[in-house]
């Protein structure tokens, strides 16, 4: 298992990881609007200088198998910035194989070289596998507005 960085030769895998995403968030009924996303908006977004995301993959034998979308946010309380992860996919097949254990692995390594105060993300209720998943990493529900979980994990303060 290898997890890389996203290149801007990959916008088109990202644009289909996103919809691949989208198509499973559809299925378990915590989608229902359209995709606005393009190839160019990726590009324009997340490879400019400032990026306003950043992309992971999970890679078994050269092929890409999941992917991890995130970016940074700061508090002006804490003093501190933490990683959003806006969206975790690993393709269908290629579940319980420790792709999505690689993808969180390596955010947890880059919020801790960061100094990020934790991770967050929020997850379906129906998405019982993937709750069951984040659950074995240590992460927290700290909220539940209806079927959207809302969840935080700092592995590195475990150690």
């Amino acid at each position: 298992m290898k997890v890389r960085s996203a290149t801007p030769t990959d916008v088109s895998l990202i644009f289909s990881f996103i919809q691949k995403k989208s198509e499973f968030d559809r299925d378990i009924g915590a989608f229902s609007g359209a995709l606005q996303i393009s190839e160019d908006k990726i590009y324009k977004t997340i490879f400019r200088t400032i990026p306003f995301a950043y992309v992971l993959f999970a890679e078994i034998l050269g092929y890409e198998v999941g992917f991890a979308l995130y970016g940074f946010r700061y508090s002006s309380f804490a003093g501190q910035p933490s990683i959003w992860l806006d969206d975790l996919y690993v393709d269908q097949e290629m579940r319980s194989q420790g792709a999505g254990a690689a993808l969180m692995d390596r955010l947890a390594h880059i919020a801790k070289e960061n100094d990020c105060s934790h991770l967050a993300w929020n997850a379906d209720a129906r998405n019982t596998r993937g709750l069951s998943f984040y659950d074995r990493l240590g992460a927290d529900v700290i909220e539940q507005h209806g079927n959207r979980c809302f969840l935080r994990w700092v592995p590195w303060m475990a150690a």
